[in-house]
């Protein structure tokens, strides 16, 4: 039976610099409040008129796709990781489709928000496996900054999430050569007001509308101190059931690519595991918290700045709204 492999890897973030300055100028914050909750100095928001969830997931697909020296036309499917499509619907896998020109091939959308791009990489690796693919294009992708309350109120979260895209080319290979070893699927739905965004929501009169505005249905909600507790805790859970299964210690890992939540849950979890510095990998100081975008556009950068090295031990860890939570562990 076949495996599969990340052949390629590519990101893409908006030009556009949030520093913690700028938003203190509009909400009531600063910089040594936002760095000591988030560890974020700076994040990426798009900008409108030029991003836009599918010309961004487009930009990173092209890079991954040269990075594995493949084209379009050898792309079989399209699996793509987003909570914030272009469009209420259709889906954004088949608009990604559209503008790289793979008419005709399927694509499949994945709501899981943070956890989203395991998710999608563990679906993706299920068809490869069973050989009805070979070569899947995976996408996380997200512009988060048009949901932010960005007053006072809002704050809490508006500081954290950002924008941005990354993409994976998962190809079949042979069994014996590196490739992906399991993934790891959990959720836990009782805690899903901990962290949504109810409108636009088809149970309401109307998807959209003036009170639905003027309650703020439209702007994400977070409790952060719960998701900061579970976070802690399942990430834990997760990794370790990743390495159990395949009989793998933390001390064998040579990069653990954490969700990039707020850089405290990394940091615990590091310490947790007592993983050295080189050994984890984080880019939420200047990037923010892009969901289902941050792992992608991780490892691209890792990949860029020679952290992944053929037959590297790599684990994958995300944790957030639903609460959903997933860990993959792959030979790079």
């Amino acid at each position: 039976m076949k495996k599969s492999r990340i052949t390629g890897i590519g990101h893409y973030v908006p030009e556009n610099i949030i520093t913690n300055e700028y938003l203190s100028t509009i909400m009531d914050t600063n910089d040594d409040w936002i760095v000591e909750r988030t560890g974020i100095h700076e994040r990426r928001w798009f900008t409108p008129g030029k991003d836009t969830v599918t010309s961004m997931s487009a930009t990173a697909s092209k890079m991954a796709l040269e990075r594995a020296g493949l084209s379009v036309k050898d792309i079989d499917f399209i699996v793509f990781a987003t909570i914030t499509s272009d469009y209420f619907l259709p889906g954004n896998g088949v608009l990604l489709q559209r503008e790289l020109g793979m008419n005709g091939i399927g694509a499949l959308d994945i709501r899981n928000a943070c956890s989203g791009f395991i998710y999608a990489l563990s679906v993706a690796d299920q068809f490869i496996k069973t050989g009805m693919y070979k070569n899947i294009l995976v996408v996380g992708a997200e512009i988060q900054s048009s949901a932010l309350d960005k007053s006072d109120e809002g704050r809490s979260s508006a500081v954290i999430f950002a924008d941005g895209a990354g993409a994976a080319v998962l190809s079949a290979v042979e069994a014996d050569e590196p490739g992906i070893l399991s993934t790891h699927l959990h959720a836990d739905g009782a805690h899903a007001e901990e962290l949504y965004c109810i409108a636009p929501s088809s149970s309401s009169k109307v998807r959209v509308s003036a009170e639905l505005i003027e309650r703020g249905d439209f702007f994400l909600k977070m409790n952060g101190n719960a998701v900061f507790k579970h976070a802690i805790v399942r990430f834990q859970e997760v990794i370790e059931e990743a390495l159990e299964a395949n009989g793998k210690d933390k001390s064998e890992i040579d990069l653990l690519v954490p969700h990039q939540a707020n850089l405290r849950i990394s940091n615990y979890i590091q310490q947790k595991m007592g993983l050295p510095d080189e050994k984890v990998f984080n880019n939420i100081m200047y990037l923010g918290n892009t969901t289902a975008g941050t792992i992608p556009i991780a490892l691209s950068q890792a990949w860029e700045q020679g952290r992944l090295k053929r037959g590297d031990l790599v684990c994958l860890a995300a944790f957030g709204s639903g609460f959903a939570w997933a860990s993959a562990l792959l030979n790079w």
